[in-house]
């Protein structure tokens, strides 16, 4: 077993406040093994048993609410008021969505007449591997976890070593909840050595992850020839779409929360703002007014809007392409600059949200996934326009609409590339629904019926039906 640590940095004081377990291949066959134990019990547990300690567990993550939210917030620089808002009880409603969601689980029958008949028998896969990114720590991790359990399978979790705190706590929370030992094993570590050993161990039979695009490139390129199931939500650069007939306040306040909540660093952020050319100075004047007001600060202070982003290596990542939309000809309407805080927060990674005009839509910032509190500003004249500049990247995870035309909003949602359309809104999630995106943002979805038909396989089964006399 590796006996050696990395660093746990709090990235809103630039200072390591704890020690992460450098686990290797040796920890992920542990793990696995452990998880191969329990399997035969746990697939034989009733529906209604999972459901229980799924259901305690969902209420011991409410209980610890303060707890997890100050524990997400040192690890990741996000608002407290945020992790305590959004991260947490996201955390709590996946697992007590799944938890419900499996006792409604039911197969299908195919009559063939006076033949035979058809029965679809979903069986747990076994052992699975659920790999999480740092924006969103416990909300993703359980995403993945929940509906895997729920099924019946054991899972080999790993949590980003950047941000692993909030993964140990609900591992205590799961042990008082009464989960079996072995059906979820949490191994810490670099996604090079222990994410490597868990994509490319030849038992585990499907994994799950939720980061980068190039990350994804290469879990496809090991796990694909092994013919493990696989479930990529990747990058995004999403547009959001502004139409003149829009609600101007709702569409601003909703646009300042989709470009830079959790300091832009969510998949989900609407990056590239297209507004329709008539009303493009009355947003642009409004919006920047409104964003320079923004709080940057200590993400445990409750008036905190924007707090730290999550480590050194992404902020020099971010001001460098605010960098490179300088040297693109863009034009820095807000932000733009490294914020310097006193105190405690002094060695923070902290960076002004910014707004940039002047640039289009060939050049990297506005085809690149930034992943920051930056967001560019075009526009556009007819609808046609707009499809084009809003397809006019490689990904395609999600999209927001903003017109008052109803007929416009289906027209218009069809003509976008992307998995997920929001109109009139952003974020406004529904569990049961399909999540992922199409093109360069990922394979697969999760959510519903959809994340327990990927953590099950299909098995037809036909029975002749004896011919009566």
């Amino acid at each position: 077993m590796s006996k050696s640590y990395i660093d746990n940095i709090n990235p809103a004081t630039g200072k390591v406040y704890s020690l992460i377990p450098d686990s290797g291949k040796e920890d992920v066959e542990a793990a696995f093994q452990a998880a191969q134990k329990a399997f035969p019990l746990w697939s034989n547990t009733s529906a209604s048993e999972r459901a229980r300690i799924m259901q305690r567990i969902a209420d011991l993550i409410l209980e610890n609410i303060d707890a997890l939210a100050l524990a997400e917030s040192i690890d990741n620089g996000k608002p407290v008021s945020l992790a305590k808002t959004v991260d947490i009880p996201r955390a709590e409603s996946n697992i007590r969505f799944f938890g419900t969601a499996i006792m409604h689980w039911s197969s299908e029958a195919h009559i063939m007449e006076n033949s035979a008949i058809n029965y679809t028998n979903r069986k747990p896969i076994g052992v699975v591997g659920c790999i999480s990114p740092w924006n969103l720590p416990l909300y993703l991790f359980t995403w993945k976890i929940a509906p895997a359990i729920a099924a019946g399978n054991c899972v080999v979790a790993k949590p980003s070593e950047i941000t692993p705190m909030t993964a140990f706590l609900f591992s205590e929370l799961c042990i008082e909840a009464g989960l079996p030992a072995g059906v979820l094993n949490i191994v810490h570590g670099l996604g090079t050595k222990a994410g490597e050993a868990i994509i490319s161990h030849p038992k585990i039979k499907a994994i799950s992850f939720t980061g980068g695009t190039a990350t994804g490139k290469h879990i496809a390129s090991v796990a694909a020839p092994m013919f493990k199931k696989l479930s990529l939500e990747l990058g995004g650069k999403n547009p959001n779409i502004i139409f003149a007939d829009c609600d101007f306040e709702k569409m601003l306040s909703t646009t300042l929360r989709s470009s830079f909540a959790n300091q832009g660093q969510i998949c989900l952020c609407g990056s590239r703002i297209l507004v329709e050319k008539s009303i493009y100075e009355k947003f642009k004047t409004a919006f920047v007014e409104k964003v320079k007001k923004m709080q940057v600060g200590n993400p445990q202070d409750a008036q905190t809007k924007s707090g730290a982003v999550v480590s050194e290596g992404h902020m020099n990542k971010v001001l460098s392409y605010i960098q490179l939309a300088k040297e693109e000809g863009g034009t820095i309407l807000c932000g733009g600059e490294r914020v310097l805080l006193n105190g405690e927060n002094e060695g923070g990674y902290f960076i002004q949200p910014t707004v940039i005009e002047g640039l289009g839509p060939d050049c990297r910032t506005n085809r690149e996934e930034i992943f920051g509190p930056v967001v560019t500003l075009q526009t556009f004249e007819t609808e046609e326009e707009a499809a084009l500049l809003a397809n006019a990247t490689e990904y395609g995870l999600a999209c927001s609409i903003w017109t008052s035309d109803l007929n416009r909003a289906h027209r218009f949602s069809s003509k976008v590339e992307s998995g997920i359309v929001w109109v009139n809104c952003w974020l406004l999630r529904d569990l049961r629904t399909p999540f992922g995106g199409v093109k360069n943002s990922g394979v697969g979805r999760e959510g519903g019926w959809e994340a327990l038909r990927f953590f099950t396989e299909a098995q037809n089964v036909c029975v002749e039906l004896s011919s009566t006399h």
